[in-house]
């Protein structure tokens, strides 16, 4: 009886949408509701969180004989079967990646975030590092992502200090399909009049650096974290912090492999199967164009399109057919 109970658990596992959890930020733009289709559409919408198990953030099934239940419980319930074997030996109940789509306005303030270790020692979690792919942008959007030019510890305290903390860092004007890595303690931000999406560890620790000296309606400025964050940064100079990759349709182009996760692009205009049996992973697909239709190895077949995520669980990742109506853009993401 037991042994058919699980069988059946697992079988019962199949490709999961979720609500967005959408976040009204003074900062926020118009295009995550037209992206995603949400109607009526609502502006001010600075970010959307496709699947999260942050505390009190915890994503929830939109689809099939699960809708209702958060992840949190389905980690609970499924365990390996959901996330993959050395997934949940690692993170147990929590999930590990954090998926959002950012639409910035407004220049968004300069931050950094903490590695694992300093996370631990300072919050109790884990660090975060991520990554970005450049949905779209206004003409002359841009973003920072680390420094331009040499500067110390003590030098970065005085550039706060004299408002010239900006002149040190490298400025990337950007455009549609640029993505960029941000391990822990690269300094970055987001230019308005870009939208993005982003792959990230599940953490919510941010130091923010510089925010321009903008005042609230009290003329008040928002708390910054500068010596935290000075422990927190990588000063070192990089030759290059942009993501070099060659667009290859009907293949699979690996944006980033990390130790917290890998990211590949499809373009596909004809049927594509992915096989992921030696991951030991969850796969997630985010649709930035286009649609499909997903099949995994158990023969569930589900609708994606723009703007929608798809998590397929790791029992399920044996064998992915992707079938495009006419075009499908896929951001590919596992552990």
């Amino acid at each position: 009886m037991l042994i058919n109970q699980i069988y059946i658990t697992i079988m019962n596992l199949y490709p999961l949408k979720f609500s967005p959890i959408l976040k009204p930020i003074i900062w926020g733009g118009s295009d995550i509701c037209k992206f995603k289709g949400i109607s009526p559409q609502q502006d001010g919408i600075g970010e959307s969180w496709e699947i999260s198990g942050v505390e009190n953030n915890i994503s929830v099934v939109d689809n099939g004989d699960l809708r209702g239940l958060n992840l949190q419980n389905l980690i609970a319930q499924y365990k390996e079967s959901l996330v993959g074997k050395h997934v949940f030996e690692k993170f147990g109940a929590t999930f590990p990646l954090l998926i959002k789509f950012i639409d910035a306005r407004d220049n968004l303030s300069i931050q950094v975030h903490p590695d694992d270790e300093l996370g631990m020692k300072r919050h109790n979690s884990f660090g975060k590092t991520e990554m970005w792919y450049v949905i779209n942008a206004a003409p002359g959007a841009f973003l920072y992502s680390g420094f331009a030019k040499p500067l110390s510890p003590d030098e970065y305290v005085k550039s706060i200090e004299d408002n010239t903390f900006v002149d040190y860092l490298a400025k990337h004007d950007v455009k549609k399909g640029d993505s960029f890595f941000l391990p822990a303690g690269r300094v970055h931000a987001i230019g308005a009049g870009t939208f993005i999406a982003e792959i990230q560890q599940t953490s919510n620790i941010t130091y923010r650096i510089y925010d321009y000296n903008r005042k609230d309606a009290n003329g008040n400025g928002r708390e910054l974290h500068t010596e935290l964050a000075k422990d927190a940064i990588d000063f070192k100079l990089y030759d290059n912090y942009q993501i070099d990759y060659s667009h290859k349709p009907n293949d699979t182009v690996q944006l980033e492999s990390c130790q917290y996760f890998t990211t590949n692009l499809l373009e596909l205009d004809k049927p594509c199967k992915q096989n992921h049996i030696d991951k030991d992973s969850f796969v997630i697909y985010i649709c930035m164009d286009g649609s499909c239709e997903i099949k995994d190895s158990n023969n569930n077949a589900i609708e994606l399109k723009q703007g929608e995520t798809l998590l397929v669980p790791a029992a399920n990742t044996k064998s992915i057919t992707i079938t495009p109506d006419s075009y499908v853009q896929l951001l590919e993401t596992y552990v």
